[in-house]
């Protein structure tokens, strides 16, 4: 289903940039509100990325009304707020599929079109993919433009500031759009800031200021002295110094919704020489009242109807894993003063938010700096405290650095809750959880633990909080839990030992994490016998000489890489022990998993129960 295109009459003009470009400007600001207009409509009928997208309208509009794009590149970080880019880039009718199986991809994807320059997910990586295109088009000479929009929150990461850094250096012709929904930046926004961007980004104004730098090469006082007036007067509407140290220009905060103030100073700002700033101040979720006043809620939204200015009540059932991690860290701070819960800016995602909340001084947001925040785990460890890092599967591929040598290496005690374990669905290939289990399993002095279920999560958070001989992780899955019991009393478990789930024979089910009950459902048909592997490393390898001994077939089952991940694991002991026993490995392969529902992958994978048996029954025949 799509939306009617003759309700949004300047929208239905402008399909691609070369049409909007035709455009007169004066028919921009009204282009950009039934950009917003559409946007809120299709992402209602699609579900997705919302407050961000609704916030860049504007930016979008003028971006690709003043530069050529694709020929220009533009570069967008994270990807959250670029729907009005996809819209207005001949995509506009295929919205309603986002994130749905083989409909558009969540993010900008570089195989989906040529707008979309560089693919893009996680947070930070625009300003040294878009350093590298400015530095190519110099050497090209064909007059190529870049630009990077990055938002206010990526601004935390490390690579940001790496990049900077390089760009500094370098001194190529590149843009940075700063794109700040954070009003405690800076609340210098009005007429007078505008005007002022447009004069300094423009050509008399820059001029004068090169000449100027030229004339007075000989004069170190004077130069000095008109060095500190210039800077004294930006210094009192901007706040750019950091920007001008790091060798950008800077200018702005200029507001982000006044579409012909964007244009004028980008058209400006098109022909300065070297890196370049432009700092804009825009509102998250502008133009929707619910998500203006709550944008962290309206992030990310299922489908609903916008009429109702309210999202589709949620039904009650079970808890999420996030949910059970949160409340297992709140009863465990209850009970010891020393347990620190940090996050890489995941504290919803993550359930931290009742934490943050009931234990402010043993909470740490380390922002959106993964590395920073593994390293600041293992220097609590080092005081005697027991931290607890909550963090995305695919997050930790960013600290995996920091947690070999600052964590492993020195065995600290660090307990790493991992979120979003395996298929994560919508978000696509840069967000499932498919590597951890491998990236981990080769660490030495890890201890990787994968419930089955709710009550196995919990007794495994404490079993890794009790662990004090190095570090440990408790590897979950996005979404609902089985609805297990969860017994409120913590036990914590023998380290590397499983448990036989169902006795059957001549097949036996090696199991690790929630594909559990697919695993039991396979095996009534095949009636084999199932064990609840519960860690990966170490391996019980009690149980599994056991299983080789009396079954003809063993099956390794993992919601992970088949390389590399648990099964694996497995081959490697077998091997190692001189036991020949034919093994089928059941996982994900070796591909980037695209974006779909969870259910819809594991199907299209063979990871559901009929999959799980149809790949077995393959084996035997």
């Amino acid at each position: 289903m799509s939306l009617d295109i003759t309700q949004f009459p300047v929208l239905a003009q402008a399909n691609t940039p070369e049409e909007l470009r035709q455009l007169p400007q004066s028919l921009l600001p009204q282009l950009a509100d039934e950009l917003r207009e559409f946007l809120l409509k299709s992402v209602g009928m699609s579900s997705g990325h919302f407050a961000s997208g609704l916030g860049t309208v504007e930016l979008t509009v003028a971006l690709h009304y003043v530069y050529n794009t694709p020929f220009d590149r533009l570069v967008w970080d994270v990807g959250h707020q670029a729907y009005p880019h996809k819209i207005l880039t001949g995509r506009r009718d295929r919205m309603p599929t986002i994130r749905q199986k083989g409909g558009l991809h969540p993010f900008p994807w570089r195989e989906e079109s040529e707008y979309d320059t560089f693919s893009v997910g996680h947070s930070g990586t625009s300003i040294s993919a878009a350093l590298a295109m400015a530095v190519a088009a110099d050497k090209e000479q064909a007059g190529r433009k870049v630009v990077a929009v990055i938002g206010d929150g990526a601004m935390t990461g490390g690579m940001v500031f790496e990049a900077m850094n390089h760009a500094g250096d370098l001194h190529k012709d590149m843009l940075m759009v700063l794109n700040d929904n954070e009003m405690s930046i800076s609340e210098n926004v009005g007429a007078l800031n505008n005007h002022l961007a447009q004069l300094m980004s423009g050509r008399f104004y820059t001029t004068i200021r090169e000449g100027g730098k030229k004339v007075l090469k000989g004069m170190p006082v004077i130069k000095e002295m008109a060095r500190r007036t210039e800077e004294h007067l930006k210094g009192m509407v901007v706040p750019g110094t950091l920007f001008e140290e790091l060798g950008f220009n800077y200018i702005g905060p200029i507001d982000g919704h006044d579409v012909d103030a964007l244009v004028e100073t980008l058209r400006n700002m098109r022909s300065l020489k070297g890196p370049q700033v432009l700092h804009i101040m825009t509102k998250k979720g502008k133009g929707y009242e619910p998500a203006e006043k709550d944008p962290i809620g309206w992030h990310a939204v299922p489908k609903f109807d916008p009429s109702l200015f309210c999202k589709p009540a949620t039904k009650p059932g079970k808890p999420s894993f996030s949910q059970v991690f949160g409340k297992w860290l709140c009863d465990i701070a209850a009970k010891d003063d020393k347990v620190l819960g940090i996050t890489p800016a995941m504290r919803e995602g993550s359930g931290m938010v009742e934490f943050s909340q009931k234990f402010p001084e043993q909470y740490f947001d380390a922002a959106i700096a993964e590395q920073h925040a593994v390293t600041l785990g293992a220097g609590f460890a080092c005081e005697g405290y027991k931290p607890v890092v909550a963090i995305y599967s695919t997050f930790l591929q960013r600290g995996y650095d920091q947690l070999i040598h600052d964590v492993a290496l020195q065995r600290l005690p660090v307990l790493f809750a991992i979120d979003r374990g395996g298929i994560v669905g919508a978000d696509g290939p840069t967000h499932q959880g498919a590597f951890d289990l491998s990236y981990l399993r080769c660490v030495p002095n890890m201890v990787i633990m994968a419930p089955s279920d709710e009550n196995e999560c919990r007794q495994m958070l404490y079993t890794g909080y009790c662990y004090d001989q190095g570090p440990s992780a408790v590897r979950y899955p996005r979404g609902s839990a089985t609805g297990a019991e969860q017994v409120e009393e913590m036990t914590a478990m023998a380290i590397g030992k499983g448990l036989v789930r169902r006795q059957g024979k001549q097949i036996a089910i090696l199991n690790f994490g929630t594909t559990l009950a697919a695993s039991l459902e396979a095996a009534e048909t095949l009636d084999a016998t199932v064990a609840d592997m519960r860690f990966v490393k170490p391996l019980d390898e009690d149980l599994i000489r056991e299983l080789a001994a009396n079954h003809d077939l063993l099956v390794t089952v993992e919601e992970n890489a088949i390389m590399g991940g648990a099964g694996s694991g497995v081959l490697e002991y077998l091997a190692s022990q001189g036991i020949c026993k034919p093994v089928l490995q059941i996982g994900l392969p070796d591909e980037f998993i695209k974006h779909g529902s969870p259910e819809e992958i594991l199907t299209e994978l063979k990871l559901d129960a009929s999959g799980i048996l149809e790949q077995i029954q393959n084996r035997l025949a």
